[in-house]
Parts: C-alpha cells; sequence; structure tokens
C-alpha cells in the first residue's frame, strides 16, 4: 500500500470502495437571482442527488464554482454538504489558489467535517516541479485532511513529482484534467500501491474507456450535478461492459454535449447548471465571469437532455 497515515489510509480505502459502486459527484452551488448563495435550495438539491447513490461527493469544486466562493459561503456549502451526506459516502472539499489561501479553506473544510480536499490548480503563475511539489507539502504540514491534488492547466506532474507527492503521508491520490494518456500511464506506474487515481477530464465519460485502459477506471460526473439517472445509466453500462449501451449513450447525448460546451467558455460549468434548472432542480445562475446560455442554447441543451434520458429510461438498473 502507498504510505498514507492511518486516517488517510481510511478515507482511501472508503473512497476506493464509493468509486466502484457509483460515480463521483461533483455538485453545482445554488445562488439566488441576485448572486447571494442561496443554503435552503443547496440543500434541497444535495438531498436529492445524495438519494442516486454517488460513490462520493466533491463540494465547492470547479462545478460547484469554488472560485467564485467567499470564505463564509465555503463554509456554508461544505457544513451543508456533510450534514446531508450524514457519513453515508465521503464527503472531499475543494480548496486551491496559493498554499497560504488553500490552507485557509482546508482549515474550515476540516472544522466543517469533511473527509478530506481536492487541491485544485493554484491561480494564474506556471510553476517548475519543485514549487508543485513544495505546495502539497506546504498544504499537507497545516491540514490532517487527505489531499488529493489535481493536475489540469498550469499544473502536470512528471513521475519523479509523482513519486514525491506520494510520499508525503496524507496525499492519497491525483485526479488527472489532461487526458495525456501517455504521460498519466507513465505517471500510474511510478505510483505506489494503493495511491489512487481518478479521471477529471471535462465530461470525464467521453473518455472513460480510454482512461481504464491506463488503469483509470474512476471517474468525476458533472452529468451527475443534473442528470444522475444518465449518469448512473452510463456508469452501469461501462461497468458491465456493455459496449452497444456506452455507445449509444456516448453517440447521442454525451458528445452533442461536448459539442454544445464546446461553444461557449465556462459553459463547463454554466451547462451544467442550465441543464440542471431545465431538470426544475435549484440551484438558480452562475456567478460572474460565467454566463448562463442563452435561449437558443437552452433549446439545443433540452433536446439533448431529451436524448439523454430516453436511453436512460431504457437502461437497466444499477444493482
Amino acid at each position: 500500500m502507498a504510505r498514507f497515515s492511518t486516517a488517510a489510509e481510511d478515507v482511501a480505502r472508503r473512497l476506493r470502495d464509493g468509486m466502484a459502486g457509483g460515480v463521483l459527484s461533483f455538485p453545482v452551488t445554488s445562488f439566488r437571482d441576485d448572486g447571494s448563495l442561496d443554503p435552503e435550495s443547496y440543500r434541497a438539491y444535495l438531498t436529492a442527488q445524495l438519494a442516486t447513490a454517488p460513490g462520493a461527493v466533491f463540494p465547492a469544486c470547479g462545478t460547484g464554482e469554488f472560485f467564485s466562493l467567499d470564505e463564509d459561503e465555503y463554509r456554508a456549502v461544505v457544513t451543508a454538504t456533510v450534514e446531508i451526506a450524514g457519513g453515508r459516502l465521503p464527503v472531499v472539499a475543494g480548496i486551491g489558489y496559493g498554499w497560504a489561501q488553500a490552507l485557509r479553506f482546508a482549515r474550515i473544510a476540516e472544522e466543517a467535517g469533511a473527509d478530506a480536499a481536492l487541491v485544485l490548480p493554484h491561480y494564474l503563475v506556471a510553476a517548475p516541479q519543485d514549487g508543485l511539489v513544495e505546495q502539497l507539502r506546504r498544504i499537507a504540514a497545516g491540514t490532517s485532511l487527505p489531499l488529493i491534488a489535481y493536475q489540469r492547466g498550469q499544473v502536470a506532474f512528471s513521475a519523479e513529482s509523482l513519486r514525491r507527492i506520494a510520499d508525503i503521508p496524507t496525499v492519497i491520490g491525483l485526479k488527472d484534467g489532461h487526458s495525456d494518456l501517455d504521460r498519466l500511464q507513465r505517471l500510474t506506474l511510478a505510483a505506489p500501491d494503493g495511491f489512487l487515481f481518478f479521471n477529471g477530464a471535462s465530461t470525464a465519460e467521453i473518455q472513460a474507456r480510454a482512461y481504464a485502459t491506463v488503469g483509470v477506471p474512476s471517474y468525476s460526473s458533472a452529468v451527475h450535478a443534473f442528470a444522475p439517472d444518465i449518469a448512473n445509466a452510463f456508469f452501469t453500462a461501462l461497468r458491465d461492459n456493455d459496449y452497444e449501451r456506452t455507445t449509444a449513450l456516448l453517440r447521442d447525448f454525451y458528445v452533442p454535449l461536448v459539442e454544445l460546451r464546446d461553444r461557449v467558455p465556462g459553459y463547463a460549468v454554466s451547462l451544467v447548471k442550465a441543464a440542471a434548472r431545465l431538470r426544475g432542480l435549484p440551484v438558480g445562475p452562475v456567478r460572474a465571469p460565467l454566463t448562463d446560455p442563452g435561449p437558443d442554447d437552452l433549446a439545443v441543451l433540452a433536446k439533448i437532455l431529451d436524448a439523454g434520458q430516453l436511453l436512460a429510461e431504457a437502461a437497466p438498473r444499477p444493482v
């Protein structure tokens, strides 16, 4: 096993078990029309989401607009998530920016009862490998929370750096958003036994088959944030090696969704919230600098959702 602390090993085990049975859920954060946080709506929304049996829940991350939350709002979101989860599944809260600010969020998450933290890519600047490792070391030194590193954008670990962060007793895994399978294969081969890997590509289901070939079958699902039935239908088909059904879901739902997502910067989050609203979920608008989709794109999104719904209804129920 990886050289985890006892507490970190327990969280890693719970995540491993959860990932074997369900998708990783990244809920959106509910706002009112004036842009203020809507805690009551968030609680109602999350209660419905967690009733669909995800493997773990990751509040206040990218899909949850972490970048737009102040510390009090962040505390409210993570606290509500921990309370609603009730220990039934792991709660992994997003933290980020430079290590000093990341620690402020980590301590709030720890006080709120989160099980672990996802270290989102640091702000703006490119950094050498030694700096990427030191960032995690400093965060780990200031919190007892198990940490999952997230490589995306300007953060990309080398195999040697992966070995170094895996030696930190509370760093339990890596989420990958680069989709460079050659590099990712090198990282999985460099990692010690028990170290966790997550497919964190945008609309990860599109690349789920490919990631599985390099030893990373688990993935985050933004679709679960608005259509748990569709997300669970795909997860079940993939788990059961149902090539025909996974292909149908990819062709008729996921690929059209990604093509729409790629039209406008920020749609990776904005479309998720728009789709949730179309399904009657109380999530409200996105915050600037993101923008909500206009009528034409909403009409396309509605048709994509209808197609996904029909496929999900035809799918066998998860066992």
